[in-house]
């Protein structure tokens, strides 16, 4: 056995938002989860983000262990100071301080995105030489961080400090690339490289980050395995996939994970019954809390949808407003929970007035509120028009509430259409991006919720499903090692 191969690795993980401190999206509760199951494994783990201005120093009990580092943008230099908090057991993650940069309202949506971004990434990687810390693999995340595997082999391709670190390239969303002009290469110290791509028209006259994220990267990897395949066609390669392609030999899907011990509903303090597979029927009191919260009518007969989502048109919303009427018309609830498009606000508000012994819509986002909602639904709808993971169905599962998916990328992967004849499956899907065959899952899934021992078979099946973070985690330790030989080959 070769010992190099075995030794504990030092995984310097930048991302952009990390649970607890910030979060947009999944990518945040990915971030705060795998260091925690890398560290489980045996492996020293360090994370870096940016300090925004809703990271209380207080509240998080963050500490200064640097106070001037000096950062290279382009023609000038910025000096930021470095603070320190801690996830899991005591995980370091380090926290670019600058406040012009990032004391704003917002994580993301301003003009000079390129600009915060490249500083967080220079300032994150000259950390780590001050403290001496020089990473095995530096694991990047989405197009905030995709100029670093770009500077590997440039701006720190002769430095020693960090000539044996291999990158790793994890695309969340490929829908959300980091597109700049060329101003940005100047900012980043690779403008002799020019533009990269003359054969993809779309990208000729531009910068797009994630995409040389994706070109310079060691491996890379996306967040389910069906989403992998994916991007690879027009259809889901948001104009990279020819890129992609050229790469598929260092592409790699692996499955997200959910925190168990964070999402556990026999701890669970948020909702009212705390519960496990064998003792469902307490689940019972979380559906009524739910009804009485949503000030719906308290009934444990009618079954009760929920969505917990961005309202917007890629989380299936057009195909729920064309349903709407006859999806009521079978007498269901449906609670929904999230923030988006205003016309999806304004629909749900409109649904809620018209049917208030039915719908009930909390445009905000409330984790509290979200467990009650995983605890007390019945069904769980995630009809994506794309979805690279997604970790709403696989909480939705271990909390008891049986998913109704569209069949792609990581819904794909984790739910399977329940058979009646082999009694396989472990929830509802549909195939065409339709709203008529999503209507019909629907109806198969109301169609069995009659039958509740097989009903609750289906909620136990989904409940013990291993869906945690170590075995996502080994296959993660797998994809570095690979970056590492890869790396080391030079190609």
């Amino acid at each position: 056995m070769d010992i190099e191969l075995e030794r504990p690795l030092r995984i310097l993980i930048m991302a952009a938002e990390i649970v607890p401190f910030a979060k947009v999206g999944g990518l945040a509760d990915v971030v705060g989860a795998l260091p925690k199951a890398l560290q489980d494994l045996g492996h020293d783990v360090r994370l870096v983000m940016p300090r925004y201005g809703q990271v209380s120093p207080e509240r998080f009990q963050l500490t200064s262990v640097l106070d001037a580092v000096t950062v290279k943008m382009s023609q000038y230099q910025e000096q930021v100071r470095i603070m320190q908090g801690s996830i899991g057991n005591d995980i370091p993650v380090y926290m670019v301080d600058a406040p012009r940069y990032f004391d704003r309202e917002n994580i993301y949506g301003y003009i000079d995105d390129g600009e915060r971004f490249i500083l967080f990434c220079r300032a994150a990687l000259e950390t780590m030489r001050l403290l001496d810390w020089s990473p095995d693999i530096i694991h990047c995340n989405d197009w905030q961080t995709g100029i670093v595997p770009n500077w590997m082999h440039t701006v720190y391709h002769e430095d020693p400090f960090f000539s044996d670190a291999a990158t790793v390239y994890t695309i969340h969303n490929l829908a959300y690339q980091g597109i700049f002009g060329y101003r940005i290469l100047e900012v980043a110290g690779v403008a002799s490289g020019g533009f990269l791509y003359p054969q993809i028209v779309e990208l000729a006259n531009v910068v797009d980050i994630m995409a040389r994220g994706i070109h310079f990267s060691d491996a890379i990897t996306t967040v389910s395995e069906r989403y992998a395949q994916e991007i690879l066609t027009p259809t889901f390669g948001e104009k990279l996939d020819p890129l992609l392609r050229s790469r598929r030999e260092r592409l790699f899907g692996i499955l997200n994970g959910i925190d168990y011990l964070e999402m556990n509903p026999a701890t669970d303090h948020y909702i009212r019954s705390q519960f496990n597979s064998a003792s469902l029927e307490k689940r019972a009191g979380n559906k009524q809390a739910l009804q009485e919260r949503a000030h719906l009518p308290v009934r444990s007969d009618v079954p009760l949808l929920a969505m917990i989502s961005r309202l917007a048109d890629q989380k299936g919303f057009d195909l729920i407003s064309q349903i709407s009427q006859p999806l009521l018309a079978q007498g269901v609830q449906l609670v929904v929970l999230g923030i988006g498009d205003q016309h999806y606000h304004e629909m749900f508000q409109n649904l809620a007035v018209r049917y208030p012994q039915q719908v009930a819509i909390f445009l905000t986002f409330n984790s509290e509120l979200a467990q009650s909602i995983y605890a007390g639904s019945d069904m769980f709808l995630m009809p994506s028009r794309f979805e690279p993971c997604g970790l709403g169905q696989l909480i939705a599962m271990r909390y008891g509430s049986v998913p109704i998916v569209r069949k792609v990328g990581g819904l794909a992967d984790t739910v399977q259409e329940y058979d009646p004849r082999s009694g396989l499956g472990n929830g509802f899907t549909f195939d065409n991006y339709d709203p008529w065959d999503l209507f019909a899952a629907i109806v198969r899934a109301l169609e069995l919720f009659r039958f509740k021992d097989v009903w609750r078979t289906l909620q136990q099946r989904g409940m013990e499903a291993d869906h945690s973070w170590h075995a996502s985690a080994m296959r993660y330790v797998d994809v570095y090692r690979d970056a590492i030989a890869f790396h080391k080959s030079g190609k």
